[in-house]
């Protein structure tokens, strides 16, 4: 571990450990002075058997004078997106003069029913569905403080076990678990291929399998954690493992695309200075890539500053993004250049199709994980949430299988042995391209 990677792993490891951790599924939410009309907490997929466990504790109101019939338009209720899209119709056209007393909703606890300044509350759902807590608060000028837990959950109809995962991730741990054994399978493979042809490997194929291998581990946490919150609905750490892995694997990935994109160890055994300052960028970059992903988990979908984070990770992933494709560019300019001048037309040729190649799988990786699976968790039914997961594994499965598979360690490396005859054919097909440019 170099002396950089070090200190970054200390402050990723610290952040995740002093972030006060939600349980998973349970989530603990405290409100403090709030006097927001609406307050979303929670989304979960619910089956017919769904369950919400609702713990409101140490609740303080700004005005405790308020009459019970103004308090009947505080409390929590259950809605579905659509429903709640025709339920701010209903504010808008003044039909309702509070969330609260909307048909469209399931009511789950108003504060007229308050004895005290604790509840406890269990509800039904019994109609399957995505459903979002909500808080309302229709009192003018009131604030409200309190310390919320909310627990949603199926149950299996025949065992009656609780089921912590939305009725769409369930089967997320089998599908993780799944990855995990084809990565490790791909692991020993590449093992297997270093030793098979040690003559002819570089560097970079080893940077290759601790590439493979933190992305092994990385699914086994993400295993460990669905499994552990499917049961329990808390992580039991395994969630500190999974950030730690997943920056590893994030930063290690990236890194590789900069580094096959300038040709190190395969062309060059150095860096030039401006190929450093990308994984200079990049490096800080993944840090504060992995900040915003550890506190948008941990606080929920509708945390206080979640829609901030949200914005900062879209932000520091595109540019990332951007920034890995940079090395690929200079190193297209300076093959199409070396093969215009020098005398190995066919070794110059060879390597620029190769990184045309590299470079337009980059950006449909790229562009399949990130707009394309964003697009599919948005349009598919809550049930089926697990196939946006597949969906990016098995891009990203094909992404690490095509790096290797071009870039492996071969006896006659492309880069350096070629005969007389594919010579002589890359020098004609050079002829004819820089006669179509001009």
């Amino acid at each position: 571990m170099t002396l950089l990677k070090f200190p970054i792993l200390l402050i990723i490891f610290f952040i995740a450990s002093s972030i006060p951790l939600t349980l998973a599924e349970i989530r603990v939410t405290q409100i403090r002075s709030d006097n927001r009309l609406t307050i979303p907490f929670d989304e979960f997929g619910f089956t017919h058997s769904g369950r919400l466990d609702l713990n409101i504790s140490n609740i303080k109101l700004s005005n405790p004078r308020v009459p019970k019939t103004e308090l009947s338009q505080v409390g929590f209720f259950l809605t579905t997106r659509e429903s709640w899209l025709h339920v701010i119709d209903q504010l808008i056209e003044r039909e309702i003069p509070c969330s609260l007393n909307s048909n469209l909703i399931k009511p789950v606890f108003k504060f007229d029913n308050l004895d005290g300044d604790r509840v406890d509350v269990s509800f039904e759902a019994n109609d399957a569905n995505q459903y979002t807590l909500v808080f309302a608060n229709c009192v003018p000028n009131l604030k409200v403080s309190m310390n919320v837990k909310s627990a949603m959950y199926n149950v299996e109809p025949r065992t009656g076990q609780r089921v912590y995962l939305s009725a769409g991730k369930t089967s997320l741990p089998s599908i993780y678990f799944v990855f995990f054994l084809m990565y490790i399978s791909l692991a020993g493979f590449w093992i297997f291929t270093i030793y098979s042809k040690i003559l002819s490997v570089f560097r970079i194929h080893f940077f290759m399998l601790a590439v493979v291998i933190l992305k092994a581990l990385n699914l086994l946490c993400e295993t460990e954690d669905k499994s552990y919150i499917k049961r329990t609905g808390t992580a039991h750490g395994w969630d500190v493992l999974f950030y730690i892995f997943s920056f590893l694997k994030g930063i290690t990935l990236f890194t590789l695309i900069v580094l096959i994109g300038t040709g190190w160890s395969f062309i060059k055994p150095y860096l030039q200075g401006k190929e450093k300052k990308v994984l200079m960028i990049v490096i800080p970059l993944q840090v504060i890539a992995n900040v915003a992903q550890i506190v948008i988990d941990e606080t929920g979908p509708f945390g206080e500053d979640s829609d901030m984070w949200k914005k900062v990770f879209l932000l520091v992933d595109i540019v990332c993004c951007c920034a890995v494709l940079f090395p690929i560019v200079w190193s297209i300019k300076n093959l199409r250049e070396a093969a215009r001048t020098d005398g190995k037309a066919a070794v110059n040729l060879m390597k620029l199709t190769l990184f045309r190649q590299y470079y337009v799988v980059v950006i449909c990786y790229i562009y399949f994980t990130r707009v394309v699976v964003y697009a599919l968790e948005t349009i598919t039914s809550y049930r089926y949430e697990w196939t946006s997961v597949v969906a990016a594994e098995l891009a990203t499965l094909a992404f690490y299988i095509f790096t290797g598979y071009n870039f492996r360690p071969k006896a006659h490396n492309p880069y350096f042995a070629i005969d007389d005859e594919e010579e002589e054919a890359a020098s004609e097909a050079l002829k004819m391209e820089e006669e179509f440019e001009l």
